[in-house]
């Protein structure tokens, strides 16, 4: 059974600032790249087969090392800098995981998430994530599961409000993607095994276009999410 706390970090209601990032939909919206169901599902699918694969796994990694009290904290946000090429994603994670950071605390107070609050005050989004769901009782391969479906939700539900597309189709893409959802999260952490805290077993999934799409979208004059 899953837990509530699973549900909780994935309900976008949670007010973390999630609504206000696009995850790049809102720069390939004004590119021509996404313009309706079709598109969108291609971006969505190169989107958690890339970010999501890695967000996944830091998020099941950092779960892990908060039994530990988080002795690997530091290294995987260093890590998620690392395979991160693009200043502009890089901002935006670490603004996410400041906000969500700030709302667990309240919402599940955890001397694990004080400890990551004094060691990184303002961690990568996933990081964060993977603190939180050990706060609020979630495993790691919920915690994967939780950044996969991140990966993909924040730009569904912005293309639905850029493009005026029908929220229920969108909703039906979602759902159709839960089976990739599925194998990403057991990618990020095997059933049984113990996710990675070593740079050398974490994925390091390139996406050239979502850095190149995040650079044109920070310097944009106009735009309507911050990311």
């Amino acid at each position: 059974m899953l837990s509530p706390g699973l549900l909780l970090l994935a309900d976008s209601r949670l007010p973390a600032g999630g609504h206000a990032h696009s995850g790049g939909a809102e720069r390939a919206i004004a590119a021509g790249a996404v313009h309706d169901v079709p598109s969108l599902e291609r971006f969505l699918r190169g989107r958690l087969h890339t970010a999501g694969v890695l967000a996944a796994a830091l998020a099941a990694a950092a779960r892990a090392a908060a039994v530990d009290e988080g002795p690997g904290w530091e290294l995987l946000d260093e890590e998620a800098d690392a395979r991160t090429a693009s200043p502009a994603q890089r901002a935006a994670s670490r603004t996410q995981g400041r906000l969500l950071l700030r709302v667990a605390r309240r919402v599940w107070p955890a001397e694990a998430l004080e400890e990551l609050a004094r060691r990184t005050p303002s961690p990568h989004h996933p990081v964060a994530l993977g603190v939180a769901a050990y706060a609020a009782g979630a495993t790691a391969g919920e915690a994967a599961l939780a950044a996969a479906y991140h990966a993909v939700s924040g730009p569904a539900t912005a293309a639905v409000r850029l493009l005026g597309l029908d929220p229920v189709a969108v909703h039906a893409l979602l759902a159709a993607l839960g089976p990739d959802l599925a194998a990403v999260a057991e990618r990020a952490h095997p059933p049984g095994s113990r996710p990675p805290c070593s740079w050398a077993e974490l994925p390091a999934c390139s996406a050239p276009a979502l850095d190149l799409l995040a650079e044109q979208h920070a310097r944009a004059e106009v735009r309507l999410f911050v990311s």
